[in-house]
């Protein structure tokens, strides 16, 4: 995997993933696993989700990704008073000795995914070594800059993706022989995936993990915005130090692939009839009363010809899709690679939100991205707001730009299955 003047083969230095203990549940003190775990913060669908993860027990892993309080200084508060509490009452405990972690998820369907959680050395975009592919929200990562540095812990990984060398790699030899044993954890969580959690604590094991990761890049698949948290901490603390590093799951994609999938994007207030108003001439509108699932299957197959959109809101779906030409060539900048002016993302920001319905993308009054489609259609019609859904992108395309150094529209991707938060945590003063 290349990047714009950077190669695996030139980059200063590859992959540096050390051990760590890892805090985690005594499962002896919480209801059990499952009902501590949460999805990423960014993927849980607010407020139903968050109640809903809340009530599912007292010590859930949310009331410290999510902690909920009238301003920000409040909120990262509130998250560091409730983990010290548990560090003290034992609901958390860190594991007697420093290690990597192997992670499973499975699910219903076949899916398999293992990869290798660690503490990651940061490093500069300029060595090539962690590739982004989206812009970050400046306010998103103030935020999280905000809980990391009242809590002090890396609280949730981050997704890496890298490309091994088949099965005969060390790294991977050492996950496939280390699944085999018995696990710290299994647990099932309600979407039906089961996850599982080993760790890795031989020297030599360690060893040729970490020899083996030294001659990759890694590509962001989901966390940018927790990835330039840890950038920025690490420029407010002394060095070397433990804000040199940061909590991720590495996954080999070249064994396990990942899936990607659309996020989709709520507009509050503005109706769907003045959204299909305002693109009228510009795109073409096609009304469609069928189910979503079909809607989908639509979009699919006019996203195959060009550029293409979902509006939802008011109980039905509208298709729009064939921009104008010189809409597009007035809207979207003419300086980056066409791969970049031709995504979905790009004319959605560039086109619609800017030009046409005039909506801030980096304002949480204004818009919020939703992962879950049908969520994202039902809070459109219970909001009288408008549903955006998007095809996804397909990740050769990501690839393709992360290696030329060009960075997506914010929130252009989701790459899953995504790791659950409250498996292992990392406290950055243990």
């Amino acid at each position: 995997m290349n990047t714009a003047g950077h190669s695996e083969a030139t980059a200063r230095r590859g992959l540096e993933l050390t051990p760590f203990r890892g805090l985690r549940y005594d499962p002896d003190r919480v209801g059990s696993l499952a009902a501590v775990t949460s999805p990423p913060y960014d993927v849980v669908v607010r407020p139903d989700g968050l109640h809903q993860l809340q009530s599912a027990d007292p010590h859930n892993i949310v009331r410290l990704i999510l902690p909920q309080a009238t301003t920000p200084a409040e909120r990262n508060e509130q998250a560091a008073r409730t983990l010290r509490r548990w560090l003290s009452e034992g609901i958390l405990a860190a594991d007697p000795d420093p290690g990597l972690y192997v992670y499973e998820q499975r699910d219903g369907d076949g899916m398999l995914q293992r990869g290798i959680i660690g503490a990651l050395h940061l490093s500069e975009p300029s060595e090539g070594v962690v590739l982004p592919h989206e812009d970050v929200m400046p306010h998103v990562v103030a935020d999280r800059a905000g809980l990391m540095r009242a809590t002090s812990a890396n609280l949730e990984p981050l997704l890496l993706t890298y490309r091994g060398n088949g099965s005969a790699a060390a790294a991977a030899e050492v996950v496939e022989r280390t699944a085999e044993q018995p696990p710290l954890l299994a647990t099932t969580t309600e979407d039906g995936f089961s996850h599982r959690l080993w760790s890795v604590t031989e020297p030599a094991d360690v060893a040729r993990v970490q020899s083996d990761l030294a001659r990759h890049q890694a590509l962001i698949a989901d966390g940018h915005h927790r990835w330039a948290t840890y950038r920025r901490l690490r420029a407010e603390h002394p060095s070397p130090g433990p804000w040199d590093y940061g909590l991720v799951l590495l996954v080999d994609t070249a064994r396990y692939p990942l899936r990607v999938r659309a996020i989709h994007r709520l507009l509050h207030g503005l109706p769907v009839t003045d959204a299909l108003a305002a693109v009228d001439g510009l795109f073409r509108v096609r009304r469609l009363e069928v189910p979503l699932a079909q809607a989908l299957e639509a979009l699919a197959e006019a996203a195959r010809a060009g550029n293409a959109f979902l509006l939802a809101g008011d109980g039905a779906f509208h298709l729009i899709d064939r921009p104008d030409t010189g809409v597009l060539a007035r809207t979207v900048p003419a300086d980056r690679p066409a791969a970049w002016r031709t995504l979905d993302a790009t004319v959605l920001h560039a086109t619609l939100l800017d030009h046409v319905w005039h909506i801030p993308e980096d304002s949480p009054a204004h818009i919020a991205y939703i992962h879950d489609t049908a969520a994202t259609v039902a809070k459109a019609e219970h909001d009288g707001g408008t549903a955006v859904l998007m095809h996804p992108v397909r990740e050769e395309v990501v690839r393709d730009l992360a290696r030329q150094g060009v960075t997506m529209p914010r929130k252009s991707t989701s790459f899953g299955p995504k790791p659950a938060s409250g498996l292992v945590l990392r406290a950055l003063d243990l």
